[in-house]
């Protein structure tokens, strides 16, 4: 499907279920990455996405195809506290965040996690933030090469293990 096709804005309540699937698709599908039996109450966040809106400032945000197929996602986060990641990155101000980005298999090549980490620096530049954290794996190379093209740096002061399993943290600043 070609990229035009897809518009980028925030989920409806009525699109989180099968946003929660994707991600669940996606991830569990990482080769190195921690599987549902290692880590099933990741994937039951991941399966209920739509509960990360709940708190203030925080938005899901997909990638819609004119269709009505949901191409990907992104939850933003526009103030650190909620973020609930490990490590120090909750308690650092003036920043935004996104995690739990996923594009569907069948959108990949098209720009979208792109387009979807674009929109949320975006809203971190709109609130007039600082920077934008991100965390990512080791089972997610193929995505640094996007994320360092876009201008963010490896920091390893946001590192931490989840469960064991080590995650790393980027920074860009706005």
């Amino acid at each position: 499907m070609d990229n035009s096709t897809y518009t980028i804005r925030e989920a409806r309540a009525t699109e989180f279920e099968a946003i929660g699937q994707l991600m669940v698709d996606v991830y569990s599908q990482l080769e190195g990455f921690p599987t549902p039996q290692d880590q099933p109450e990741y994937y039951e966040r991941l399966k209920n996405i739509g509960t990360f809106i709940q708190k203030p400032k925080v938005k899901l945000l997909a990638a819609m195809a004119s269709t009505g197929e949901i191409g990907g996602a992104v939850v933003y986060f526009g103030e650190m506290v909620n973020y609930g990641s490990g490590g120090i990155a909750t308690q650092e101000e003036n920043t935004a965040a996104f995690r739990l980005l996923a594009v569907a298999k069948s959108a990949r090549g098209q720009s979208l996690g792109k387009r979807l980490s674009l929109a949320c620096i975006e809203l971190a530049r709109e609130q007039g933030l600082g920077q934008m954290i991100i965390h990512t794996t080791h089972a997610m190379q193929p995505a640094w090469k996007m994320y360092e093209k876009m201008g963010f740096h490896r920091s390893e002061d946001l590192d931490f293990l989840m469960q064991g399993f080590p995650v790393v943290g980027f920074r860009l600043v706005l």
